[in-house]
């Protein structure tokens, strides 16, 4: 087998940033078109509401189950650990803190592209395997307006509220263990929770990371979409790089926010 020489290295290396450099750039000003470009027709707000739905009200049902547990097993974790130091009635505080600060955002995030991402990378290559794109520019339709923004702003929208909803849940699955099934006081599970939670640092932080995950997850799996080649293939490998880039970037964006959220700068 021939050895790749160091220069030869070096020149792999170069082409993969220029690379990187390159789809970002692409995908900065397909952004920008989408949504700063011309408006299109008085249907855009149907279009929105359609998209709402697809993205969000289909995606509602794996958000709640998903909540529903996760809140049952941090309290059943949290309640094994924190009864070793006497202090299983502050199980609450753990879950609510849990779930608003972390797991909420993150894991919302990661079903969203997993769920609601892929598909959006495969409709939007789809369309563009079957020329729906090229046929909307030959009637002077911008497709970016028409097929990409309504799903960008349905994304930017859904998530944050489908965060919220994960944690509310999990919140209540939380207390159906600690309360029913443990014997966690109902009130201190509340009353801790209630003097724990600070909105700005908590609830607030929540719903920035919700948003910043939404918008980053949804940018990924449209332009992956649009820019995929138009082939069974290249959807295939387009869906599949939606999830891994948006779930690498969702794990990535979480540590920078959090720590720029709680560490001490």
């Amino acid at each position: 087998m021939r050895k790749t020489s160091p220069l030869e290295r070096v020149r792999l290396l170069g082409r993969a940033g220029l690379d990187v450099l390159e789809s970002l750039g692409r995908s900065t000003l397909f952004l920008v078109h989408a949504i700063f470009g011309r408006r299109v027709h008085s249907g855009a707000f149907q279009l929105l509401l359609k998209q709402l739905y697809s993205v969000g009200v289909l995606s509602l049902a794996i958000i709640v189950v998903s909540g529903l547990f996760i809140g049952m097993v941090l309290a059943l974790q949290g309640y094994n650990i924190l009864a070793s130091y006497g202090s299983e009635q502050a199980v609450g505080q753990m879950v609510a803190l849990t779930l608003l600060r972390e797991l909420g955002p993150v894991v919302t995030g990661l079903l969203f592209a997993g769920r609601a991402g892929s598909a959006l990378t495969a409709e939007i290559g789809n369309m563009k395997s079957t020329e729906q794109l090229s046929s909307l520019e030959m009637i002077g339709v911008d497709p970016l307006k028409y097929i990409i923004a309504p799903r960008l702003w349905a994304g930017f929208i859904s998530m944050p509220l489908l965060a919220a909803i994960f944690s509310v849940v999990g919140i209540w699955g939380g207390a159906l263990v600690a309360v029913d099934w443990l014997g966690v006081y109902d009130g201190s599970y509340w009353s801790n929770m209630q003097n724990s939670v600070q909105f700005t640092k908590d609830i607030l932080n929540g719903v920035i990371k919700s948003v910043v995950f939404a918008f980053v997850v949804t940018w990924i799996a449209v332009f992956q979409g649009y820019d995929c080649e138009p082939t069974s293939e290249g959807i295939s490998r387009a869906t599949t790089r939606t999830v891994v880039y948006a779930s690498l970037a969702v794990l990535g964006l979480d540590f920078i926010l959090t720590a720029l959220m709680f560490g001490d700068f």
